[in-house]
């Protein structure tokens, strides 16, 4: 590990430093240049024991996985379906922006442009790890497009960030599900395929469905319902382990609660806040953007390692 080899080193130029203070031979202008590099040193390997403290926490399993994101529109009606478009775009971008891939699995709109419900397939290095924290209640504050009087009105998306789950990780028998097959329908009502090619698949001992339906081929519906369906499953799995390893977590930066109001973007005032850390941002725009949301997920993870640190170092 780098940073046990750096504070190693570090520990020793201090030992030979120290040494050299204390030599009689020290001429004034080195002394005093010693002295400026012992006091360097001494607060630099502080910050180095915590870097070692928080890469030897126990890892999350999961952190290494790909992610899939669930997106819905919550209370609000038009202005929810398209600020749940605003936030698949801000994820997007932002995938972009770190070199991962996605894959729109699944997209409902609304009749004005706007996300009813989608879920989207990350490809990358870490996903999970950078992205599990955003779920939960996204709350907006701004004035419709359709508003003509100039009111702010406050609607809301839910995000679900579930770690990819492959089929080593959970196990579905034949006999656990239901596969039902229809017809794919599209905005009010009408047919979107003539062939019956969308797939519900129902997990029985959960009661956990998912349905696909935005390829022409059964197949291709039914692979992704399954990929989406061990996804849900294997969160699910992980969520009770964590609850019952750590109760006192629950409302914390962790919990992946999705019920859980995490973040207000208020754009008359161009800022984001996330309650959980009392974090606010003035750059809204940006953070919308894909820009600036790394500086809020930084700040989530930072904030849950020292709680982890601090669990340990309490003794909890």
């Amino acid at each position: 590990m780098a940073s046990i080899q750096e504070f190693r080193k570090s520990q020793e130029e201090l030992s030979d430093l120290r040494q050299m203070l204390e030599a009689d031979d020290l001429d004034a202008e080195m002394k005093e240049l010693t002295e400026l590099e012992i006091e360097e040193l001494q607060s630099r390997i502080p910050d180095l024991e915590q870097q070692i403290k928080i890469e030897l926490l126990p890892k999350d399993d999961a952190d290494e996985k790909n992610a899939i994101l669930e997106l819905r529109a919550g209370t609000g009606g038009d202005e929810a379906a398209l600020f749940a478009g605003d936030l698949m775009r801000m994820y997007q971008r932002f995938a972009e922006g770190m070199g991962w891939k996605c894959e729109t699995m699944s997209l409902s709109e609304s009749d004005i442009g706007g996300v009813k419900e989608a879920v989207v397939k990350v490809n990358g290095r870490n996903v999970f790890a950078k992205l599990k924290f955003e779920s939960g209640v996204h709350r907006v504050q701004r004035v419709p497009e359709t508003e003509t009087g100039g009111r702010i009105h406050t609607s809301a998306a839910t995000v679900a960030v579930l770690p990819e789950a492959e089929e080593i990780d959970v196990k579905i028998e034949d006999k656990d599900i239901r596969v039902d097959i229809f017809r794919a329908s599209g905005p009010g009502g009408q047919s979107v395929n003539t062939t019956d090619s969308a797939v519900r698949i129902t997990h029985l001992p959960t009661g956990i469905v998912v349905q696909q339906q935005d390829e022409k081929s059964q197949h291709k519906n039914k692979a992704k319902a399954m990929s989406v369906l061990r996804s849900r499953i294997y969160e699910a799995e992980r969520a009770a382990k964590a609850a019952e390893r750590s109760a006192e977590r629950k409302g914390q930066v962790g919990s992946g609660d999705r019920s859980e109001r995490i973040r207000t973007y208020n754009f008359p005032q161009g800022r984001v806040t996330d309650h959980r850390i009392n974090l606010t941002l003035y750059k809204l725009d940006k953070v919308i953007a894909g820009e600036a949301l790394g500086e809020i997920i930084d700040a989530l993870i930072a904030e849950d390692q020292a709680e982890r640190l601090a669990e340990i170092e309490g003794g909890v």
